[in-house]
């Protein structure tokens, strides 16, 4: 059975905030835990752990993950049958996320996530992207490697081990993000990138799927496939979700013309600009500005 997928929505990353070791002999079970405020990451190094959590049970393997919830009940779900170890790892994040059942869940809830996100996090006019994490999978040698990294920190000083485990932990999660992809999913979401690099760095410009085809030597119902593979929207729709975005830091940054911030983000006439800006904020670009800036 696949596994359901954590989807996290970024900036902030997720952040490490503890790690250790567990030992488990024949018999003894899982600690019981209701709402412990936290995400449990639990990866087996020997043995099997049988766990639980919200009714739905697990026996996990030698080199297997799993996420636990900040908000479920976990509990071991039978004794171990002989000696099991574990390496933990507890992290928060802030803003919103969701667990999804499916890829295609995650996408059809992307942009309901985001502007979640973006009111519980205080980033109304910032950048936003995906996290993907399986709650269950098999753990890569590679991601293996950085893991093992939390415990070599040990040994520093206290001030930099924080530092170093948090990247060590950014360093993990990408490679957990990375590895639900399928060689076939990959390919399509390395081209999305390449998609969505072009279009930040050419949005004052017009751009349209035929010049998309030309600069990246592919059809335009492919770049729309993995576009929407990877963010949940064509790459139309990116443009324009980007253009309004960067609108929303030139009505707060400055004290331009709506007519001219139009301009400068791409749109050739203001009235589609206001229409575009009204019908994803909920309100016209000027009484986004009113709604955060107060007049002297």
């Amino acid at each position: 059975m696949l596994s359901p997928i954590l989807h996290f929505i970024s900036p902030p990353i997720p952040y490490f905030i503890d790690c250790g070791h567990a030992t488990y002999t024949a018999g003894d079970y899982h600690i019981n835990r209701n709402c412990i405020g936290v995400f449990d990451l639990i990866v087996v190094l020997k043995g099997t752990l049988p766990v639980g959590e919200d009714g739905k049970e697990w026996q996990l393997k030698e080199g297997e993950i799993l996420i636990l919830r900040p908000d479920g009940h976990h509990y071991g779900s039978a004794p171990c049958t002989g000696d099991t170890k574990i390496i933990w790892i507890h992290f928060q994040t802030f803003g919103s996320w969701k667990e999804c059942e499916s890829m295609d869940e995650c996408l059809d809830n992307q942009s309901a996530l985001i502007e979640s996100h973006k009111q519980k996090a205080y980033l109304n006019h910032a950048d936003v992207c995906s996290i993907y994490i399986p709650k269950h999978m098999k753990i890569t040698a590679k991601a293996m490697e950085v893991l093992n990294l939390f415990f070599e920190q040990e040994q520093e000083p206290q001030s930099l081990r924080n530092w170093k485990r948090q990247a060590s932990f950014q360093s993990f999660l990408q490679h957990l993000d990375r590895d639900l992809a399928s060689p076939s999913d990959a390919t399509a979401i390395q081209l999305a990138e390449r998609i969505e690099l072009y279009i930040r760095r050419n949005y004052t410009q017009d751009i349209n799927n035929p010049l998309l085809q030309k600069e990246l030597n592919y059809h335009s119902n492919y770049l729309a496939k993995s576009m929407l593979k990877a963010y949940g929207m064509t790459p139309m729709a990116y443009l324009q979700n980007y253009r309004v975005e960067q609108s929303k830091r030139l009505l707060l940054q400055t004290s331009w013309s709506v007519t001219r911030i139009a301009e400068e983000v791409g749109f050739h006439h203001v009235s589609h600009f206001s229409s575009c800006f009204s019908k994803k904020e909920g309100l016209s670009p000027s009484d986004f500005r009113s709604r955060f800036i107060r007049k002297r």
